[in-house]
């Protein structure tokens, strides 16, 4: 199981929400790329990068901080976060991201990203289903939509996509442990899906078991950033495995 830290930034800084919430903003360093390469000296090889003002903007707003991270260090980077149209994608792509996070353009323009999984291929574009109760939720987590997250994934599966980052938002940023009943549930109905757990991981126990399960990768933020998980411990992971 591959081992993604995030990073989520605003104003250009390192920081954490906590179930999405603007307001709760912490910020944990003011810059990202110097967290970034503390990530790769403890061989992490994959990042997870989300623009939040482009989440709340709508367009991608940070790309420098992108360019800056893929400039100075060998991480694969997913980045997300307000990507809504075929300039932003090549911005972000130009800019040195590996893939690219698409959460709420799948829900609200489904022509534009089906679109995208056909010009850049399933490997390049990765599906953002974000849920709260089992419904999608979509800009920055601020909406609500009407889907359900299981049948969503299934029709998007249907046009090729095969990864899928999962968070689950009543668990995110809340250091309260993942949604294994959630992932558990997805596995067995979503078949030859490459989940992405994400939101709520609080203890190193809690990697292993997600492995177990089948989950193709775990996001990990604020239990990094509080000290729950120290980076030597993902390291001996990534060592062992």
């Amino acid at each position: 199981m591959r081992l993604i830290p995030a990073i989520d930034i605003i104003d250009g800084k390192c920081v954490r929400l906590s179930k999405g919430d603007y307001n709760t903003k912490k910020i944990y360093n003011e810059s990202p790329l110097e967290v970034a390469k503390e990530f790769e000296a403890h061989g992490i090889q994959y990042l997870h990068l989300v623009d939040l003002d482009g989440a709340k903007s709508k367009h991608i707003v940070n790309q420098k901080v992108l360019e800056q991270i893929a400039t100075h260090t060998n991480l694969h980077i997913d980045f997300g976060g307000g990507l809504k149209t075929d300039d932003d994608l090549r911005i972000a792509f130009e800019s040195g991201a590996q893939q690219v996070t698409g959460g709420s353009i799948a829900v609200k323009d489904p022509e534009t990203f089906t679109a995208w999984l056909q010009k850049f291929g399933t490997d390049k574009i990765i599906l953002g289903a974000d849920a709260h109760h089992e419904k999608i939720a979509v800009s920055g987590w601020l909406e609500e939509s009407d889907k359900e997250l299981i049948p969503f994934i299934q029709e998007y599966q249907k046009e090729g996509v095969s990864y899928v980052i999962c968070t689950d938002i009543s668990k995110d940023g809340m250091l309260e442990g993942p949604s294994f009943e959630l992932y558990t549930r997805m596995l067995k109905e979503i078949k030859g899906i490459k989940l992405i757990a994400s939101g709520g991981i609080s203890t190193f126990e809690e990697l292993p078991k997600l492995a177990a399960m089948g989950c193709e990768g775990t996001i990990i933020g604020k239990a990094i950033y509080e000290n729950r998980i120290s980076l030597k411990q993902l390291e001996n992971y990534i060592v062992q495995g």
